[in-house]
């Protein structure tokens, strides 16, 4: 029964922690998806944002209890104005699609709807974490000897 419950514990934490990309393979998949300078914002800049919003993790979530909101995957798209979740109060939805989504291991709904944020007036300063971490910053070391 012991032996059992740990195996649950194990089974629980694969589940909660999804996909951990590697610094250089999120890079090549982003320079991929077309992020690279896309809307203005380069890949490091990205790479700079997905580290200081989820390190990188696909499956990572952050509830906001002043406005009763959650920050949902790699990049931390907020159900508030991005996404429905079917419990954040006066939700938009403004990239038409499940919170859920954004919780893929596979993050190329993920990367529409941040290129979807990041066409909004506010851009990529919509997020606190790029503002408080990459601005102003060099963030040549997010895609070094990445070769992307």
């Amino acid at each position: 029964m012991k032996a059992l419950f740990v195996l649950g514990l194990l089974v629980l934490s694969v589940t909660v922690q999804g996909k951990v990309y590697e610094r250089c393979e999120l890079a090549r998949i982003l320079k991929n998806l077309g992020m690279d300078g896309y809307h203005g914002v380069s890949l490091a800049n990205w790479m700079c944002l997905a580290k200081w919003e989820s390190d990188y993790n696909t499956k990572a979530t952050n509830y906001n209890p002043g406005d009763e909101s959650t920050d949902y995957g790699i990049f931390q798209i907020n159900s508030r104005y991005w996404c429905n979740n079917g419990r954040t109060p006066r939700a938009v939805n403004a990239c038409g699609i499940s919170c859920s989504a954004l919780l893929q291991d596979n993050i190329a709904e993920a990367v529409t709807c941040a290129k979807r944020v990041v066409r909004d007036p506010q851009g990529i300063r919509a997020w606190m974490a790029w503002r408080s971490h990459c601005q102003n910053q060099d963030v040549a070391k997010y895609v070094q000897g990445c070769g992307v």
